[in-house]
């Protein structure tokens, strides 16, 4: 079958491999879309902890070709998504609802070969049938929305609060529409794009900042800031913004070895808490229901769709801030 495999930091490339016999309780998944993810620039990049050689894509949709041994309740033909989460179910933090911090984590394109194939095998109880309305567009974005819930569960937001939210590509318009649901008073969003900022206002928020007119933001605090940009030096920036008993959640995925400065003397003082929010923890059905409802507007969140001989080049060119989600069409 054909993949793009990264075989090394900055070498991606497309060729030949096997095809992935399904073991005793998975399935083999005809990939038919796939969406790249800020993690996948961080494999490219060699600024995760991925191995090489390795195929990424953890987001995706596709049509069920074969079935393991002892697969119950699926039929070759399914229309379906997965989630990626690899949790081993044995371990302290599994047994306590932290699978996201598993002893033994792993994910489908992030540690094992994932989806920017023709096929890739998943185990069977990570895999969702989706209805004959949702389309693989739609079905390859629940991945990405079940990150927003874990973060907002972990966030425990209280109506009425003001929100500060930095960065506006699709993550971030994915948390525009949560945050405004689960009740933020006002929701002002920072980014570099207008056309970015303008959907922002569309999907729930209630104030546009450009980038450049930051000035605007001076001696304003907040009682939750939320980074979905992953830039060291925009997160040191956005703790000048928290209030007093206020709330900082890192989203965005940085490099590993990025660095913030961070005043221990506030952080004391003003009773902040300091969230992180790693992946996905037994939030993708929760997501799914939520997407199938039609609660979130994905689609338009697509900017793009190339194929995988294209995806290399993607990947290795410098990133267009107008770009929201780019995907990739396997068949």
């Amino acid at each position: 079958m054909k993949a793009l495999v990264m075989e090394q930091p900055r070498v991606a490339v497309v060729k030949e491999v096997p095809y992935p016999s399904p073991k005793r309780g998975e399935v083999v998944i005809e990939v038919v879309q796939v969406g790249i993810c800020g993690t996948d620039f961080h494999i490219f990049e060699g600024e995760f902890l991925s191995p090489y050689p390795i195929i990424p894509g953890h987001e995706f949709s596709g049509v069920i070709h074969e079935l393991g041994e002892g697969v119950e309740g699926f039929s070759v033909g399914d229309r379906v998504t997965a989630d990626p989460s690899l949790f081993c179910g044995n371990c302290r933090y599994c047994l306590t609802n932290r699978g996201n911090q598993c002893e033994n984590w792993g994910a489908l394109g992030n540690t094992v070969d994932g989806s920017m194939a023709e096929y890739v095998a998943v185990p069977a109880r990570n895999v969702f049938k989706i209805p004959d309305n949702m389309s693989f567009e739609t079905a390859a974005f629940v991945e990405p929305m079940a990150c927003v819930v874990h973060a907002m569960n972990r966030l425990q937001l209280r109506a009425g609060q003001s929100v500060l939210l930095f960065g506006a590509g699709a993550m971030g318009l994915q948390l525009v529409q949560a945050l405004s649901r689960l009740g933020a008073s006002s929701l002002t969003v920072v980014d570099v794009s207008s056309r970015k900022l303008e959907m922002a206002l569309a999907l729930g928020a209630t104030e546009a900042v450009f980038v450049s007119e930051q000035s605007r933001l001076a001696g304003r605090s907040f009682d939750v800031v939320v980074d979905a940009t992953g830039i060291p030096s925009v997160i040191e920036r956005a703790f000048s913004y928290l209030g007093k008993t206020a709330t900082y959640l890192q989203f965005g995925v940085t490099p590993k070895d990025a660095s913030v400065r961070v005043n221990p003397f506030e952080l004391y003082n003003k009773d902040w808490t300091i969230l992180g929010s790693m992946a996905i923890n037994y939030t993708f059905l929760t997501a799914f229901d939520w997407v199938k409802e039609g609660r979130i507007s994905l689609e338009p969140l697509i900017s793009k769709v190339i194929t995988l001989e294209e995806t290399p080049a993607f990947l290795a060119k410098p990133k267009d801030p107008e770009l929201l989600k780019v995907q990739i069409k396997i068949r």
